[in-house]
């Protein structure tokens, strides 16, 4: 690829050799690239479809949207075709999704269908999630951000930018094949989650029983676990109250990190611990979830910090606490809610040796670092993706600049 010299209209920072002489993109309106569709001969065989902030078009009954469709309004329903783009009446977002899939959506959406076949629908696949597209909506659709509804109408009056099909196709190759690494690496990922948490399962023993399922050859004969209340295994007090305007959110590298009921709040100034200590959120609809916090920090008093007590190792009882899914305890309705005292009454097995605690807990740890590592490898891979993308689309400021 060659890097542009110059803001000029219309043409993007980075463009691969044999365009480079091309010139600047064409601009057409909506409305000459892509038709709208109302196609309603259907059979009901086909998938229903709808939209989702992750997966785009796909058929409703890969997920669970709860979502009935009566046998007279299906009738009304739209054929869409695969390569079609669907606008979403109901919840615009500044995205147009793509159709992997032949089915029916409902009426409220609006289907794009490609006017020529020289218009390459996975070059608009990735440039309506582009932060050029975006630009182009925000500056053309007033109200957008305010949930207004989108017709056709509007989207067939916006310049859309459009270099000539070779260039399209170039462009759809290259932000595709990254799109395939990241859903591998995505892949990757959540099977590693998946394995943790199966392994979790039989590292430690199930609700009502003493001895898990899965345990290492040196502790095999070494009996059931105890049978103990949650205080037993650790010392539990809430945080302490900061007031919100003492709470900042990035660090100056001289701040603390500050968790609360829903673990990190943002940075302050103060700390209340120091060490490594297992947090419970014991407040709001998250209740329960579970933070390992290490080095100086402060807790707010909607955290509750567990102490070990003796012959309790640390890191274990961090896993044992994800373990027990504390949110099953909250009480109240508006604001859920768990009480120290209720807490420490919460039923709870340990193995009687801290040598099997230990080797579970570096277990654990050891898949938490793959996690960690295949995890920060994605965003590497997303915000390689992104930035590409910027450079690969004209920006509307060099537009204007132009």
């Amino acid at each position: 690829m060659t890097q542009r010299q110059g803001a000029d209209s219309n043409i993007p920072k980075l463009r691969f050799p044999e365009f480079r002489d091309a010139g600047a993109w064409d601009e057409k309106t909506g409305n000459l690239i892509f038709d709208q569709v109302s196609n309603k001969q259907h059979n009901s065989d086909l998938p229903v479809l709808a939209i989702t902030q992750e997966h785009g078009a796909i058929p409703r009954n890969m997920i669970d949207y709860h979502v009935s469709v009566t046998s007279k309004s299906i009738g009304n329903y739209k054929v869409v075709e695969v390569g079609d783009f669907i606008i979403s009446l109901r919840s615009f977002q500044g995205g147009i999704e793509y159709s992997e899939y032949k089915g029916i959506c409902s009426p409220a959406y609006i289907i794009l269908r490609k006017r020529h076949k020289d218009v390459h629908d996975h070059f608009f696949k990735q440039f309506f999630k582009s932060e050029r597209f975006i630009q182009l909506l925000v500056k053309n659709l007033e109200g957008l951000r305010d949930g207004k509804m989108v017709s056709y109408k509007q989207f067939s009056e916006i310049l859309l930018p459009i270099p000539a099909p070779p260039e399209q196709q170039k462009i759809a190759n290259c932000l595709s094949s990254l799109d395939e690494l990241i859903t591998t690496q995505s892949q990757k990922l959540d099977t590693l989650k998946t394995h943790k948490k199966g392994l979790m399962q039989q590292l430690f023993p199930a609700q009502g029983e003493t001895v898990p399922k899965l345990r290492f050859p040196e502790f095999r004969n070494a009996g059931a676990w105890k049978e103990k209340q949650l205080e037993d295994a650790c010392a539990m007090q809430a945080g302490k109250f900061v007031r919100a305007s003492e709470i900042y959110e990035k660090s100056d590298g001289c701040l603390n990190p500050c968790y609360g009921g829903n673990g990190l709040r943002g940075f302050t100034k103060t700390f209340t611990h120091t060490g490594e200590f297992s947090l419970i959120g014991r407040q709001g609809a998250l209740c329960g979830n579970i933070t390992l916090a290490t080095g100086k920090f402060h807790a707010t008093e909607h955290a509750v910090v567990s102490t070990p007590q003796k012959g309790v190792d640390t890191n274990w009882l961090f896993y044992k606490l994800v373990n027990l899914n504390l949110n099953q305890y909250a009480t109240g309705q508006a604001q859920p809610g768990l009480s120290v005292d209720n807490l420490k009454r919460v039923p709870i097995t340990i193995p009687k040796k801290k040598k099997e605690q230990q080797k579970i807990a570096d277990c654990l740890s050891s898949l938490d670092e793959l996690i960690t590592t295949q995890s920060q490898k994605l965003d590497t891979l997303k915000t390689h993706k992104k930035g590409l993308m910027q450079q690969l689309f004209p920006s509307a400021d060099e537009e204007a600049a132009g």
